[in-house]
């Protein structure tokens, strides 16, 4: 029976067709109480005719090439366009021809049923095919049980397609609302269960094993608290975004993505004084150096917002410069754009592009970051972060440049490792140079961003693909976290306040625990930690810090306009002593036979807060304990 189901479905499917049209037309005399005056003539004549047109118009709109078990609404629309063409074509004909048989009332009416009757039977065939599994068939395993955060227009238009063309792959078992006035009312059928405190209950009564969050306008603080709350079920989980124009584009249930931790920061969007940094930015020529990189390009598609005149991406990585630049000529065509490969170590390429470009602001955000790939080679850092920085430096004095930026890090606060010690040395160089310089010289300091190249988290995601386990480096061991879009943001706007030589801090927030954020994300990815994937303590790493700080302890803090920007008060160093100790990292720099040690000791007389990381980690685990 199936087999001759599936061989003859388009011969049946036409036979049926050609049926219900007969039917309804019929159907529609005796409503309207008309068949006295009807001949076999008139009514052979008239059932010709709607079989001609309406079998013409399912086939210009394609319905039969349509597998039934797989139509959505959409298609049962075409079905009532079918109808209205059918009844407009034959009343056009009646009228042109004059035709009695014709009658505009049978018509319309003959169409209503004919329409109906289509889509019905259509309904009804996709629901029996799909539950007897009479059209082909494929193996499935049983469908997910899904449960529906908010219940408002995502939720909705996640539960259409889900009901249209995926009911076995997902079995929505309720949604979660904290409007209580919509508990026990239903959606197309689904109904609402509870708030969020309902979603443990919710989710081990129905045995859930997907969450969808469908709510696309709540605050970064309610997402927080919500996802939380699923994460503690161990269920994976997936988000709306909170872009809607992504939403608008994909479709609700084509825009769901995977939990990110940038979503349980609960961080509230940043407020910005846009007109301040677009007056810098318009019509000026800006250059980014490291602008491939994490920081760096997200700089250039910022500053792309405002309109400058000419926007240079600098940078020794061509991958990622090329990367760059493709994507911002796609979105901007019309910006002037230039991307030129270089190192910030060479000298003669920078003053190269200085003459030749003379950038009004420049924004330094090029250098080694990699904490234990530094330490093993500390030349290095010396060599790109302190005299490439001096390089695109003299360059921004000798060209005349209005605001020159420098990228900074926690790490340059009392460092513990030659990669921080090595940007304390840049915002010293900064702080020096702006006090016989006309260019406005300043450094932005932040901690870690959410995502950059080096980032635990893509570690972390990398690692529990492959099932584990997930390193850590110490249990305690806490960082502050910001995400990249916020980061640059807050950069830009430090720049409209730069003057004398500042060094700008940005609210980082609550440090976090690197081992729970490996937490939560094992279980944001619907595993139990330490049972489904291991997490693995590895011991700190050479140069690492349990506990990174943003301000100095003899540095002060001084507020700004913005409540997430601050100014610290500059430390007090020797410029006679930094230019000695330039001096000395210099001979090491052509010095075939240097050692690490050598540059470690150099290192710690130019920056008088470099300590070792073990004695400083020790004191800090001495101190945690006496609390």
């Amino acid at each position: 029976m199936k087999n001759v189901v599936k061989k003859y479905r388009s011969l049946l499917t036409l036979i049926l067709d050609i049926l219900i049209i007969i039917l309804g037309y019929i159907v529609a005399i005796v409503f309207l109480n008309t068949t006295a005056d009807i001949s076999v003539t008139y009514l052979l004549k008239g059932i010709g005719i709607h079989i001609l047109f309406y079998q013409m118009f399912l086939n210009i709109f394609g319905l039969y090439q349509n597998l039934l078990e797989y139509e959505v609404g959409k298609d049962y629309i075409k079905y009532i366009f079918v109808a209205v063409f059918s009844i407009v074509a034959i009343s056009i004909l009646g009228i042109i021809f004059q035709l009695s048989y014709i009658s505009f009332k049978i018509n319309v009416l003959a169409g209503i049923f004919i329409a109906g009757m289509l889509i019905v039977y259509r309904l009804f065939l996709r629901s029996f095919f799909n539950k007897h599994k009479i059209l082909p068939t494929f193996k499935h395993k049983a469908p997910n049980n899904l449960l529906i955060i908010g219940a408002g227009m995502g939720a909705r238009e996640i539960i259409i397609a889900i009901l249209n063309n995926m009911q076995d792959k997902y079995n929505i078992v309720g949604l979660i609302d904290d409007d209580r006035s919509k508990i026990n009312h239903k959606i197309l059928g689904i109904k609402v269960l509870g708030t969020r405190y309902d979603i443990p209950r919710v989710v081990r009564e129905n045995d859930v094993d997907l969450i969808f969050f469908a709510i696309n306008h709540v605050t970064p603080v309610d997402r927080k608290e919500i996802l939380n709350i699923c994460q503690e079920t161990n269920v994976k989980t997936r988000v709306l975004p909170t872009t809607e124009s992504v939403i608008n584009k994909q479709g609700a249930l084509n825009s769901l993505r995977d939990v990110e931790i940038e979503d349980l920061l609960g961080r509230e969007p940043i407020q910005l004084e846009n007109k301040d940094i677009k007056n810098i930015i318009k019509n000026k020529v800006v250059l980014v150096t490291g602008g491939g990189g994490s920081i760096g390009s997200e700089l250039c598609r910022q500053i792309a917002r405002y309109s400058p005149k000419k926007l240079i991406i600098f940078d020794i990585y061509e991958n990622n410069l090329y990367d760059i630049q493709m994507e911002l000529i796609s979105d901007y065509p019309k910006m002037n754009i230039e991307a030129i490969v270089g190192s910030v170590r060479d000298k003669a390429c920078l003053n190269n592009l200085f003459s030749k470009f003379h950038p009004n602001l420049v924004f330094h955000a090029a250098a080694h970051k990699h904490v234990p790939l530094m330490e093993r080679s500390p030349l290095e850092a010396i060599k790109n972060n302190i005299f490439g920085t001096l390089n695109v430096v003299n360059c921004s004095d000798e060209y005349g440049v209005s605001k020159f930026v420098l990228i900074s890090t926690d790490k340059a606060v009392n460092p513990t490792n030659i990669m921080g010690a090595s940007k304390r040395v840049c915002e010293m160089i900064v702080q020096t140079k702006d006090k016989k310089s006309k260019t406005d010289f300043v450094a932005v300091r932040f901690g870690n961003v959410l995502g950059s190249n080096g980032s635990v988290i893509p570690l972390f995601k990398k690692q529990i693909a492959k099932g584990g386990p997930v390193t850590v480096t110490d249990k305690e061991i806490t960082r502050f976290f910001m995400t990249i879009p916020e980061a640059v943001s807050l950069i830009l706007q430090a720049m409209t306040y730069a003057e004398v030589g500042e060094i700008f801090v940005l609210d980082m927030g609550k440090p976090v625990k690197i081992y729970d954020l490996a937490v939560s994300l094992i279980k944001l990815m619907g595993y139990e930690p330490n049972r489904d994937i291991q997490i693995e303590i590895t011991g700190l790493r050479p140069g690492e810090k349990l506990y990174e700080e943003i301000l100095m302890s003899e540095e002060g803090l001084t507020a700004t306009k913005h409540n997430k920007i601050f100014i610290s008060k500059p430390f007090d160093f020797s410029e006679k002593g930094l230019e000695e100790g330039l001096r000395k990292l210099r001979k090491l720099e052509y010095n075939d036979k240097y050692s690490n040690k050598k540059v470690v000791e150099v290192m710690k007389s130019v920056v008088s807060t470099y300590k070792d990381s073990e004695e400083v980690n020790n004191q800090n685990k001495e101190k945690k304990e006496n609390e």
